[in-house]
């Protein structure tokens, strides 16, 4: 579904990423690994169109991405949930949710909450209160459930389980594995490296914007590099 290939990315004079490449399957959920700064929130950000790429390519489906504009990538079938949620504080659950869909068809779009509820049912509890004053997890809950009313084919998840407390972690990658058994590819990123190769059905390593290790999950989680550098050891 998604092929990167040979992806050069800078910030000013500084290369973020050099000659990355990988790809991700339909239907698969795959996590990209690495320190910080080692070019994974950049890859995704590439990737939706964020940042405007100096080489190399990126293809959906077949179709090229590089140099289509942010919106229209999403009508395309890519939603981005970003590090830090970046949820609209001052709207409510109801109003984020529906911003969500603004690339779709407004009549379809009661449907789709009501998937996104069946999800997280917090948010139809909350749906009128200010999203700014939710906790962490159900903030996260909401930022997912805005992506998802895009109708997705290929979610970017940056970093989910960021700042969450264990029990609303296990509960919001228990969504993203339903998620993705609705049809829903996945591109992963997250600090918790044991839960998201779990969940994963393979994964890139990266260090300094290209990757240095890849292959299927649970081989990386056995991997001696993997094991010290992001898995305690």
């Amino acid at each position: 579904m998604l092929k990167v290939q040979g992806l050069h990315v800078y910030y000013d004079a500084i290369r973020a990423l050099k000659g990355l490449s990988f790809s991700v399957a339909q239907g698969e959920i795959v996590t990209l690994l690495g320190a910080n700064g080692a070019g994974k929130t950049t890859t995704l950000k590439t990737i939706s169109g964020l940042l405007r790429p100096r080489g190399g390519s990126i293809t959906l489906a077949g179709q090229a991405l590089e140099g289509v504009e942010p919106h229209e990538i999403v009508r395309l079938g890519v939603a981005h949930v970003p590090e830090g949620r970046k949820i609209f504080s001052r709207l409510t659950v109801l109003e984020n949710l529906k911003i969500g869909a603004y690339t779709r068809a407004a009549g379809s779009v009661g449907e789709d909450l009501e998937i996104v509820f069946s999800l997280f049912s917090r948010l139809k509890e909350r749906r009128r209160q200010i999203a700014g004053t939710l906790s962490g997890g159900e903030q996260q809950m909401l930022a997912i459930g805005r992506a998802l009313m895009a109708r997705p084919k290929l979610l970017l998840l940056d970093e989910p389980s960021m700042g969450l407390a264990p029990i609303i972690v296990e509960q919001i990658f228990a969504t993203i594995q339903a998620i993705n058994r609705e049809g829903v590819t996945i591109l992963l990123v997250e600090q918790n490296a044991a839960i998201a190769l779990a969940i994963s059905q393979r994964g890139y390593v990266l260090e300094t914007g290209t990757v240095i290790l890849e292959g299927e999950a649970s081989a990386l989680t056995h991997n001696d590099l993997v094991r010290q550098a992001y898995l305690g050891g």
